[in-house]
């Protein structure tokens, strides 16, 4: 039998429109964000001008999530990112080093011809296991 799926919302995380997308599914123990971008609280405002800083909200928002469903940064592990511009990676990985500790997450980095918005540089998505990490708790 399987487990119901339960939606995670945080108060720190606008929610997409109704009937649009869940920024969080839990099922069991592992948890599921939606490809989420730094988009501000209003849903148009893009926050931070570079892959750097757009990759600090984006991890920011992940994380929120993630401990709104009982789980720490250090229970993802698997992490799907998506950038314009392949040229500006390792600001990403700047940000990510900000954010996680000890075995890093298995990560897929591509690159896409665009986003929802031009001045959207990446979104991430992120799958977490809720307690399977013993750091950060």
């Amino acid at each position: 039998m399987s487990e119901p799926k339960k939606r995670i919302i945080s108060p720190k995380v606008a929610e997409a429109a109704p009937k649009r997308w869940s920024n969080c599914l839990v099922v069991g123990n592992v948890a599921y964000t939606s490809g989420l971008t730094a988009r501000g609280p209003d849903g148009n405002t893009i926050l931070g001008n570079g892959e750097y800083e757009q990759a600090k909200v984006t991890f920011q928002k992940i994380k929120d999530l993630i401990v709104e469903a009982g789980g720490v940064m250090d229970d993802v592990v698997k992490l799907t990112i998506f950038v314009t511009n392949m040229a500006n990676n390792t600001e990403v990985w700047r940000a990510r080093e900000e954010f996680f500790s000890g075995d890093f997450p298995a990560c897929t980095l591509v690159e896409v011809s665009s986003l929802a918005k031009p001045e959207i540089l990446l979104e991430i998505q992120a799958i977490a296991h809720i307690g399977c990490s013993t750091a950060g708790r």
